[in-house]
């Protein structure tokens, strides 16, 4: 029996059977395949690598707001009129403290998140120090998001108990200049290459509804799988007055589930962590976007958001502070 009138089933067959999707495939199935079809082969894949423990993460946003980098959809950045509260690096006995909290809440990962391009000597030292407390102190599993890190940084950072490192592509390469002019894709690639060759693990994804085409969130899915990372965070903007994101309109559920649906099919067994925005992915959604984009029932998009993520993709995970509304990111 074929599937030559479903091309999204026969992908995901394949995919199950132990194939590939390819670039030119998934842009032909966004641009034509119906949403449910590839919602449905997306559900068949998750359903078929799936596994059944919850990577419970809680992040600890370590430093907060003035941050060099121009990055358009951020609250934190300097360049930027917005909301947001500022602070320095918190204390090791206050990252400790969080630490220890998250773990009584059922965390399993604990992730250090600080603003700015990168760190200085000065927080490399403290974040170990609050590290090796975390690792003595506690049962956590260790996360950095520090922006771009060299090698001997790391290295440093994983003696002290450091476990994975975050550095999001955010969005497809061919995109990014666009967005933030400060800091390049390649110097996020360099410092994800240089943790894996320390042997840590990485959490690379992005951030979906920041004007990308079809055929950029097929690149965006496929410059992650050439980075193969251990997670991929799936964020989805929620605009922040104030940046120049900030009257985007909101993604509506199907753009969403869109957007999930090719992360899975081209990157199969790699978790994916909603992070984020899942206050937007909610049952409220639908009816904001119809309200603001003419589109969207709530019935319709509420079903098959509940359909194609009721399903704990392989080893899922979740991250229950991710991207508040201050644009802080996991």
């Amino acid at each position: 029996m074929t599937n030559e009138g479903n091309p999204a089933q026969a992908l995901a067959e394949r995919i199950v059977a132990g194939g590939e999707a390819t670039p030119e495939e998934m842009r032909r199935l966004v641009e034509t395949a119906a949403k449910d079809d590839l919602f449905a082969a997306a559900h068949q894949v998750t359903e078929a690598f799936k596994a059944e423990v919850f990577d419970f993460c809680v992040i600890l946003n370590a430093r907060c707001g003035t941050c060099s980098e121009n990055c358009k959809w951020c609250a934190q950045s300097a360049h930027w009129k917005t909301a947001c509260d500022t602070w320095g690096l918190k204390s090791v006995e206050a990252c400790v403290a969080a630490a220890k909290e998250a773990e009584a809440n059922g965390a399993v990962r604990f992730g250090l998140v600080t603003s700015g391009r990168g760190l200085a000597a000065g927080d490399v030292e403290a974040l170990c120090a609050a590290i090796r407390r975390i690792r003595a102190e506690t049962s956590l599993a260790c996360c950095g998001s520090f922006g771009l890190v060299g090698e001997a940084d790391l290295a440093k950072l994983k003696a002290a108990g450091l476990a994975r490192v975050h550095c999001n592509l955010e969005t497809a390469p061919s995109r990014f200049a666009r967005l933030c002019t400060t800091h390049t894709v390649a110097e996020k690639v360099a410092t994800l290459k240089a943790a894996k060759r320390l042997g840590l693990e990485v959490c690379c994804g992005g951030i979906l509804g920041m004007g990308e085409t079809p055929g950029e969130l097929v690149e965006f899915a496929f410059a992650l799988k050439e980075i193969a990372p251990d997670s991929i965070p799936v964020n989805v903007l929620h605009p922040i007055p104030g940046t120049p994101l900030g009257e985007r309109p909101f993604l509506s559920e199907e753009e969403i589930l869109t957007g999930i649906a090719v992360l899975r099919l081209v990157n199969p067994r790699t978790p994916l962590r909603f992070a984020g925005g899942r206050r937007d992915m909610s049952d409220a959604t639908p009816a904001r976007s119809s309200r603001r984009r003419g589109r969207t029932s709530r019935t319709t998009a509420s079903s098959r958001w509940r359909r194609v993520t009721r399903s704990r993709a392989p080893g899922a995970e979740g991250c229950p502070l991710g991207t508040d509304r201050r644009g802080i990111g996991c």
